[in-house]
């Protein structure tokens, strides 16, 4: 049976209607959850009917050819290059970047689907890129499945969810927060913009 962290009082959640008002003026946004919950579709969309520089976490920060890590101090500079930017949706995890990136957030999307939804989400992910990179994450990074892969995604939300609570608590007290239960959710997020375009 999936666990669900129970969420921490976050200081600023606001519901779809809010989160919907406040994106069609935002000019820094944040989105994040589990892989495979849509998060890189979802910011793209936004960037795209908004305008804003996308930035994938996993392909413009983290990841070099080959799978292998960034070295950290070059991966923190990219990240503050990126939030000192004007406009822009930033899609990716890493909660201890957070302190660098929510103090110049207008609002954060948490993707929060159940875990299932996650894991149907990898495996077509895996099914549609195998052997090669798909288009959110860095080139030489050909898509992979592996048990380590299932098993973040299967303890998501007890091993990683209490950092983002935290750090969301303790650094972005001032930063609207929509939690999305669902690609539905995510469909009405999204329907007030793409009706104003």
């Amino acid at each position: 049976m999936e666990q669900i962290v129970a969420p921490l009082a976050l200081p600023h959640a606001v519901d779809i209607d809010e989160a919907a008002f406040i994106l069609q003026k935002a000019d820094r946004i944040l989105v994040i959850g589990c892989s495979g919950t849509g998060k890189s579709t979802l910011a793209q969309a936004i960037a795209s009917l908004r305008g804003l520089t996308y930035v994938s976490m996993d392909r413009d920060i983290f990841w070099l050819p080959g799978w292998k890590w960034r070295p950290r101090p070059e991966a923190i500079a990219l990240i503050e290059q990126a939030v000192a930017g004007p406009r822009w949706i930033m899609d990716g995890n890493s909660p201890g970047t957070l302190p660098l990136r929510l103090p110049r957030a207008e609002i954060v999307i948490w993707l929060r689907p159940p875990r299932r939804v996650a894991l149907r989400g990898v495996f077509s992910r895996w099914l549609r890129y195998r052997g090669r990179s798909r288009p959110e994450m860095a080139e030489g990074c050909p898509e992979r499945l592996d048990w380590k892969f299932l098993h973040y995604i299967w303890t998501f939300e007890r091993n990683e969810v209490p950092q983002f609570q935290e750090m969301l608590v303790k650094h972005g007290p001032h930063v609207p927060v929509l939690t999305l239960k669902s690609h539905r959710d995510g469909a009405k997020l999204l329907a007030p913009l793409q009706a104003s375009v």
